[in-house]
């Protein structure tokens, strides 16, 4: 690959930008936790939302779906997770795709587990969630 490679030249525009980019360290993000054993430290961009969730050992996270897509890596650990009909151990270098309304559930035994979670377009409960506590502060 060269400077002149089609993939990188295309990421040059002559459109302004919308906002200004941003880093991030985590460990700075304040948790976010629907229940206990889980917790999300939630990064929000315009349109994608990514999550660095923590599982304790024995969680469990009930069926659910929601509109948004999900894309989840396994970065420690291992994760039971469900997607409709079909389960399977999730470790380190997998991946569960989730589309939107598509009923899912995870959960850990012994040990914890680290995942990333990435939401298009944002997770509304997440961005409801963080909208309520900056309300309260």
């Amino acid at each position: 690959m060269s400077g002149t490679d089609p993939y990188f030249a295309a990421a040059l525009s002559d459109q302004e930008p919308t906002e200004a980019g941003r880093f991030v360290d985590v460990d700075s993000i304040e948790v976010v936790s629907f229940m206990e054993g889980l917790d999300f430290r939630p990064v929000v961009g315009r349109e994608l939302l990514v999550s660095f969730n923590s599982y304790a050992p024995n969680t469990v996270v009930p069926a659910h779906a929601h509109e948004e897509e999900q894309i989840t890596f396994v970065v420690e650990g291992e994760v039971e997770f469900t997607i409709g009909d079909e389960t399977r151990m999730l470790r380190p270098g997998t991946v569960a795709v989730i589309p939107p309304h598509v009923p899912h559930a995870s959960r850990t035994y012994d040990q914890p587990c680290v995942q990333l979670d990435a939401f298009h377009p944002p997770r509304r409960a997440i961005v409801d969630a963080l909208s309520a506590r900056e309300r309260a502060e």
